[in-house]
């Protein structure tokens, strides 16, 4: 479903990141401007000097951006404003141009919880959050502002402490984590995504059958951590209910029509090979 016409009208939105080459933004984004029909176009651009590429959207018009690793904190000290949600996260993953000002929001947080409450409870369980980038921020400020106990266990202790202490929860090293007990586990980080895919980000050990597991990478839809949940009877969640939904609040905040959010998931599944 190619979009219908590309001219001087064309209005541009993006992806800034580093990496991108694997993202799947601009399929899904790409899919939703064809079929609601809107004259947009989405691109991934690699970046690694960000505050440039922030005056970059200013200067050439650029409708609005997606933020991804590892740019989701710093990039809001180059922004005009940031709404609530995403000071009290300390991330932002869109970029809202209007007319020249620059606003920041995050959709992490209410594509996460959507994608969790669906399959399971947050309130009073013990939740072990794997990383401490933007996705972790957003992630955990909802697990604690539904109930949920947090845990951060991240390879830099001195962000995940940060982490932590932001959310009220506790800090839990690499060293230690085979030894936790945890109600629900969610990887934030990349390991595991395409194309390192044999790869796990936590011990075998650590996984039990009682326990939920959801794992942000949707690039393989099963990452080896799912895999190996699903086959001691963990219930498991993958990335592409996130994904899509913090996509489909990204299309309404840019666009103002509703996204159509079926077309969006079809299209992450026609690229990755799932119907």
């Amino acid at each position: 479903m190619p979009n219908h016409r590309i001219d001087t009208d064309t209005a541009l939105y993006c992806l800034l990141g580093n990496p991108v080459v694997h993202s799947l933004g601009p399929v899904m984004h790409n899919r939703a401007f064809a079929c609601s029909h809107l004259n947009a176009v989405y691109l991934a651009f690699r970046v690694t000097n960000l505050e440039a590429a922030v005056t970059g959207i200013r200067s050439l018009g650029i409708k609005g951006a997606s933020i991804t690793l590892p740019h989701k904190s710093r990039v809001m000290e180059f922004l005009d404003a940031t709404d609530q949600t995403a000071a009290n996260i300390g991330a932002v993953n869109t970029i809202i141009n209007d007319s020249g000002r620059l606003v920041g929001k995050n959709s992490d947080t209410a594509g996460a919880m959507d994608a969790l409450q669906e399959q399971t409870s947050i309130e009073d369980k013990r939740v072990l959050i794997l990383g401490a980038g933007g996705a972790a921020r957003a992630i955990g400020f909802g697990i604690h502002g539904s109930g949920g106990d947090v845990t951060i266990t991240n390879r830099s202790a001195a962000k995940g402490k940060k982490l932590a202490a932001d959310l009220g929860g506790t800090f839990l090293s690499f060293r230690d984590m085979p030894g936790g007990r945890f109600d629900i586990l969610i990887n934030t980080t990349p390991v595991g995504m395409h194309p390192g895919i044999d790869a796990s980000p936590v011990p075998l050990e650590l996984l039990k059958s009682e326990m939920v597991v959801m794992d942000i990478v949707y690039n393989p839809l099963e990452t080896r951590l799912l895999k190996e949940a699903s086959r001691i009877g963990c219930k498991t969640i993958d990335g592409l209910a996130m994904f899509v939904n913090q996509g489909a609040r990204q299309f309404e905040w840019w666009t103002g029509e509703k996204a159509p959010v079926a077309v969006m998931k079809q299209a992450v599944r026609d690229c990755l090979g799932n119907s």
